[in-house]
């Protein structure tokens, strides 16, 4: 029987107002319904089951094939490389290396510019780096230690295609100077689906809140957001960190 033939029994069964069309429509309907009539008990076992057999099994695949893959990719890497969802995706001549303990998905993405003599990513200890997060390194992004990027993070440091809609519309790749360095400082916060253009230093300690997008460099131990992104208040700090009054930098907070 054809597509086109099984397509139009569909239809026939679905929207007939003949009594054996309604018949046979309400006859299949309670066939793809069916259930076994299972005690609650039987359904938490069974949940149970599936939960262990596909935790052993993500734990198994990240061991012996996720972690050891996404080394090879990696120019240095520390120790206590954490994987989850699988194994990320990389594109172009991008250089990469990871510090200690270091939390990364599977669903995300590292591209380095073509056009680039050595396109080099650096990511510090304790870092974690969360799902379907892209980070596009025109020249250099460091990423320093105890950042957190939440789901959905764009570090955009080159856009791919060229200002003048001529030149990209013949397929040219992006300008020199439309390429920046992007660099998170140490215990930087990044909500979800925060974007951050190139040319942007984010200073230590900041958190940045979801759906920002971070266009100039914002100051340490800030809070900032918006579109484009501007901080918001100071952060106290002074429970967490202790510096001598008579050293203590002053810290500009101005938007």
């Amino acid at each position: 029987m054809s597509t086109l033939s099984v397509y139009r029994l569909k239809q026939w069964l679905k929207n007939g107002e003949s009594p054996l069309a309604t018949r046979l429509f309400h006859i299949a309907k309670a066939i793809r319904h069916f259930e076994l009539p299972t005690p609650h008990i039987l359904n938490k076992l069974f949940y149970g089951l599936h939960k262990t057999i596909i935790t052993q099994w993500q734990a198994f695949t990240h061991l012996v094939f996720y972690v050891p893959a996404f080394k090879g990719r990696l120019n240095s890497y520390g120790k206590r490389t954490l994987l989850y969802g699988g194994l990320p995706f990389f594109s172009g001549p991008l250089a990469m290396t990871i510090g200690n303990d270091c939390r990364i998905s599977g669903q995300t993405t590292f591209s380095g510019r073509t056009n680039s003599d050595n396109p080099t990513l650096t990511v510090g200890d304790n870092v974690d780096i969360c799902w379907q997060t892209t980070i596009a390194v025109g020249n250099k992004v460091v990423i320093g230690d105890n950042v957190r990027i939440a789901g959905q993070g764009f570090l955009c440091g080159y856009p791919g295609h060229p200002i003048d809609p001529t030149e990209r519309a013949r397929g040219k790749a992006d300008l020199d100077s439309q390429v920046g360095d992007i660099i998170l400082e140490k215990d930087v916060w990044l909500g979800s689906r925060v974007s951050i253009i190139g040319n942007v230093t984010v200073g230590e300690g900041t958190i940045v809140a979801s759906g920002s997008v971070v266009t100039k460099s914002l100051p340490p131990f800030v809070l900032a957001g918006g579109n484009p992104a501007k901080v918001i208040k100071p952060l106290d700090i002074s429970s967490s960190i202790t510096t001598s009054s008579t050293n203590k930098e002053e810290v500009n907070y101005e938007a």
